[in-house]
């Protein structure tokens, strides 16, 4: 064995591994979640010093003290925000991932990774209706996925239409994602807002107006979105093909959440129009079954993305850029080969059972939403899109709904957390959970009827 600077402790690496093991196959527990600052500050004190306090008591605080105090996101009674569902053959490959130790920035560093992932991303384009030509890479998360796509489409503005004394600007919904206006703020750029419909879309005739009343601002991309995060809503994608196609804009759809069901053959009808955008992104970490964090940004064309992403550099001359560079195309260089785990469990289940497993949260959505119907103390405030459900607990006030909330988070019977849809306080589930049952989740909604 190789003599190393820090000492190999083979018993506490197969410690962390057993408990790693464990953990995948028995799931988290539910019943977790933050602590105040100070309380973990007394648990975890002095874990940083000069000599170390030794790999076994490390990870005894990381079992005992770290990991409680994080929320259970795969958990299948975990409905709030977009949890996770990492299949059990992706997170263990990423323990495989980690230990491989690739730096996959470039092709010449990362070559047998940057391949395999680009297999993976080609599945995802071949979905969306793009061409032999479309790619792209992994990034972090969608608001990394947003950025760089907008970068680039502001790069293709510059390149075609020059210069201008007036604001660039960036048009989309109020429904819009959050790092859409991040990004906007980053690039020093203008948000032109679009009026969305009653449910919360952007029709290719609110944006048709909008763009022409623009004035002085030049609209160079339009973000529609593939399942908004609040609603699960989907854009009106080829009314906003045809005005971005007539107008020259740049037409971006951030899929992060909802773009997993165009795997669903059964949903796939709601994207009709995204083979027409420039790019997209979907998180894998999120309704495709791929651990944190994972993101894959795609284009149409990607040597637009080159020309706003590719960093030059003495100590990058060598670089062979003939060949696929996952940094050409993002916000990175530095990265890890972070679609890998995404490609691994793909690679292994097959895409016929990924699309099944969409289809059952799709079905398991449906199957909540008749039974709020059917319920005489909620009512539903819209048909699901995807796989989020909007409803009411009727006469109910803000503070009651929150009541009942917090108790079932602390109890872990169920993570359900209230939001608003236009001005009102609501229930809000999302699934992507292939496990999550529809009668579970109705069992628990009935308690909806006890006073909060």
């Amino acid at each position: 064995m190789v003599q190393r600077f820090f000492e190999t402790d083979e018993p506490l690496m197969r410690a962390v591994l057993d408990w790693a093991f464990h953990r995948i196959v028995s799931g988290q527990d539910p019943i977790t979640g933050a602590r105040p600052a100070d309380e973990l500050e007394a648990d975890l004190q002095n874990s940083i010093v000069a000599d170390g306090i030794g790999g076994r008591e490390a990870l005894r605080r990381f079992t005992d003290v770290i990991v409680p105090a994080t929320r259970a996101q795969d958990h299948h009674m975990n409905l709030a925000y977009v949890p996770a569902a990492p299949t059990p053959a992706s997170l263990t490959f990423d323990l495989a991932v980690s230990a491989a130790e690739i730096f996959a920035g470039t092709w010449e560093t990362g070559a047998g990774a940057i391949h395999a992932e680009n297999q993976a991303l080609a599945w995802l384009a071949e979905l969306a209706g793009f061409g032999q030509g479309a790619g792209g890479t992994f990034v972090q998360g969608g608001t990394v996925g947003n950025l760089s796509a907008l970068a680039t489409a502001r790069e293709r503005a510059r390149a075609t239409r020059g210069q201008h004394r007036q604001r660039w600007a960036i048009a989309s919904t109020s429904q819009a994602h959050s790092s859409v206006r991040s990004a906007a703020r980053l690039l020093d750029v203008e948000v032109i807002g679009v009026e969305a419909d009653e449910r919360g879309r952007m029709t290719g005739q609110a944006l048709r107006s909008t763009l022409a009343a623009a004035g002085d601002l030049v609209p160079f991309a339009v973000v529609a979105t593939g399942g908004t995060t609040n609603a699960g809503i989907v854009d009106d994608l080829a009314g906003i093909g045809d005005v971005c196609e007539d107008t020259g804009v740049w037409m971006h759809v951030d899929g992060a959440y909802g773009l997993a069901a165009m795997a669903a053959p059964s949903a796939r009808h709601r994207f009709d129009g995204i083979e027409r955008a420039d790019s997209f992104i979907v998180d894998p970490h999120k309704w495709l079954f791929a651990p944190y964090d994972c993101c894959a940004l795609i284009y149409r064309d990607p040597g637009w993305a080159t020309m706003a992403h590719a960093q030059k550099a003495e100590y990058l001359d060598q670089l062979d850029r003939s060949e696929w560079n996952p940094s050409d195309y993002a916000v990175q260089l530095t990265r890890r080969a972070r679609g890998l785990p995404f490609w691994f469990s793909l690679a292994t289940h097959g895409t016929t059972k990924y699309g099944e497993a969409v289809e059952r949260g799709l079905r398991t959505a449906i199957d909540i939403a008749n039974g709020i119907h059917a319920a005489d103390h909620l009512s539903l405030v819209m048909e699901p899109d995807l796989s989020v459900v909007l409803f009411r607990r009727d006469g109910w006030s803000a503070e009651q709904m929150l009541e009942w909330s917090d108790r079932n988070a602390t109890e872990g019977t169920v993570l359900i957390i209230p939001t608003s849809w236009k001005g009102t306080s609501v229930f809000r589930i999302c699934i992507v959970s292939p496990d999550t049952r529809a009668d579970a989740v109705l069992g628990v909604l009935d308690t909806m009827r006890d006073p909060a």
